[in-house]
């Protein structure tokens, strides 16, 4: 079985990591499992960049169903760089969509891969809307994916955790520094 990636997706996040050498398997190239590691650490640093850490006493993302199509091998040493994209947002599911290259390969897909996720309210183990912060974001970055993408500590993302917390009721002083 073989789930492409959708033409019509916005790109929301990128990253940079290296292969560690206990990435790989007796085979010599990164195991299948790890590679769905990586796309979970995409998945978590796009949330915490935009003000949503994990969570389980609030609100936040879970994945009902994840996916990953082996293109090439990665090995020991290599940097590589992830892009995340989201589409088809609902009422309370949007499907996350990642790609791995090697950074010295630029455009060479090693691996595509995704997920479904599900907004969920933690505490009353049920799911919930997606918060109206979290679809600007997406929106957003369709128009301004480079200029978020720049500021990932920047007062806009201050701004969207204020945003969030005052959307749960509990808010909490953040610093503007």
């Amino acid at each position: 079985m073989r789930i492409t990636l959708p033409e019509k997706k916005k790109l929301v996040f990128e990253s940079r990591f290296p292969v560690r050498w206990g990435d790989m398997d007796a085979m010599g190239h990164v195991n299948n499992t790890v590679y769905f590691k990586y796309l979970e650490h995409m998945r978590i640093d796009w949330m915490s960049q935009i003000g949503c850490p994990p969570d389980a006493k609030g609100e936040g993302p879970v994945i009902v169903n994840a996916f990953s199509n082996f293109h090439k091998q990665l090995t020991y040493p290599s940097d590589v760089l992830g892009k995340l994209f989201v589409s088809d947002l609902g009422r309370s599911t949007f499907d996350s969509w990642c790609t791995l290259e090697r950074v010295d390969e630029p455009g060479v897909i090693y691996t595509s891969g995704g997920a479904t996720m599900v907004w969920v309210d933690f505490p009353a183990q049920k799911s919930a809307p997606l918060p109206d912060w979290l679809r600007t974001i997406v929106a957003r970055s369709e128009e301004h994916t480079s200029e978020l993408q720049s500021r990932a500590s920047s007062s806009y993302a201050v701004f969207c955790l204020k945003k969030k917390q005052a959307d749960r009721r509990s808010w909490r002083r953040v610093d503007d520094g």
